[in-house]
């Protein structure tokens, strides 16, 4: 036999026993890898289950989905007695308006008076925010009778209203720097410190935010307006 042929002869049988080793070695590391799979796949699916069936868990959510229906439904009521916007009422609406909700902010102005007219933008910023407060304006030349029972002398004149009883008021703009470009998270956090509105973190807005509202406020107002 050719020494030379015998050579190539062996030489293939080693490379094809190589080839064969290797195919061996891939299904080896494929199967591996399937099995890993599976068996993560499997603990997944426990997991899952154990979760899905654990009381506390269950609790928990239950818990969490009627508290958030409370919350709606007690926004929606509110909101049907005139919470979330700042309204303007008659005098004739007064009594009733006043003693038909826990918390009551009303704004007596007058038409003409600047001040009012700033008093107002940020009443109407935060109305939307504070809806477990009723917001509410009364133009003070149309309601002399409030106005003399409440002993009202200056405009802007805010009273606080606690189940239907006059409990605080805010004069001016003594309390909130004396001055006109006061911000809306000033007046905001006056009424939390008189404990008329409650802190709302959930859309509490920053100070650029209120900066920014009241630069727009300003542009709005006439300057040349009368003033208090």
């Amino acid at each position: 036999m050719d020494p030379d042929s015998v050579k190539s002869t062996l030489s293939n049988l080693a490379f094809g026993n190589v080839m064969a080793a290797a195919a061996r070695d891939y299904q080896k590391e494929v199967l591996a890898q399937e099995k890993v799979q599976a068996s993560s796949s499997v603990n997944q699916d426990i997991d899952l289950d154990e979760l899905m069936d654990d009381p506390e868990l269950e609790k928990l959510h239950a818990d969490r989905i009627a508290a958030l229906k409370k919350e709606a439904e007690k926004r929606q009521s509110l909101k049907r007695q005139g919470h979330g916007e700042y309204r303007e009422i008659t005098e004739g609406d007064f009594l009733g308006e006043v003693t038909g909700s826990e918390k009551v902010i009303c704004h007596f102005y007058h038409r003409e008076f600047y001040r009012c007219k700033i008093m107002d933008k940020h009443l109407k910023s935060l109305a939307p925010i504070h809806v477990d407060t009723k917001f509410l304006k009364l133009d003070a030349e149309n309601a002399p009778f409030f106005v003399t029972k409440l002993g009202i002398k200056t405009l802007p004149c805010i009273i606080f209203f606690r189940n239907g009883i006059a409990s605080d008021r805010l004069v001016g703009f003594q309390d909130l720097g004396g001055k006109d470009d006061f911000s809306t998270k000033a007046l905001e956090g006056f009424l939390l410190k008189k404990g008329i509105i409650k802190e709302n973190k959930k859309e509490e807005e920053d100070d650029d935010s209120y900066d920014d509202r009241n630069r727009s406020v300003r542009s709005s107002i006439n300057p040349d307006s009368d003033s208090d």
